[in-house]
């Protein structure tokens, strides 16, 4: 019988967990939500999209899940001097703060930074941007974690 655990829900979850308190370790101020806000005020990171494989070695009744949660983490309007130092020091600092937390999706799970990609001209597609005046326009990280469980 293939186990069952909520596995999305515990990464979508643990994702936020892990901004929460690496946010707060560092004193920053953020807004941290679980999925697209409605609007945004920088500095703000949240969970963009899951995505999932599963792969079963051998026999249907044994499963590998490997769920990935996007992160945008949202820095500002402009990739100035100033922000990417700020964005070099937040990825760099978060992707210790996740290896160094490697079971926070769950005691059977791992979970890890595997892809980190600037946007510095990023729009959200779900509300309208005024680009007129350069509103909505956003300098961005994806930052992607992947957790794995098998059972």
């Amino acid at each position: 019988m293939v186990t069952r655990i909520a596995f999305q829900t515990e990464m979508r979850a643990a994702s936020v967990a892990l901004l929460e308190a690496y946010i707060a370790s560092e004193a920053l101020q953020f807004q941290v939500y679980r999925a697209r806000p409605k609007s945004l005020f920088p500095p703000t990171a949240f969970v963009d999209r899951i995505s999932e494989t599963a792969e079963y070695p051998g026999s249907v009744t044994w499963r590998q899940r490997t769920v990935r949660a996007e992160v945008m983490v949202i820095h500002g309007q402009f990739d100035s001097g100033d922000a990417v130092d700020r964005k070099d020091a937040f990825v760099d600092g978060f992707m210790d703060w996740v290896t160094d937390t490697v079971h926070a999706a769950g005691a059977n799970t791992t979970i890890a930074v595997v892809a980190v990609e600037d946007e510095p001209a990023w729009e959200p597609d779900w509300r309208p941007a005024n680009t007129e005046q350069g509103l909505g326009v956003y300098y961005a990280t994806r930052i992607t974690l992947e957790g794995f469980a098998g059972g």
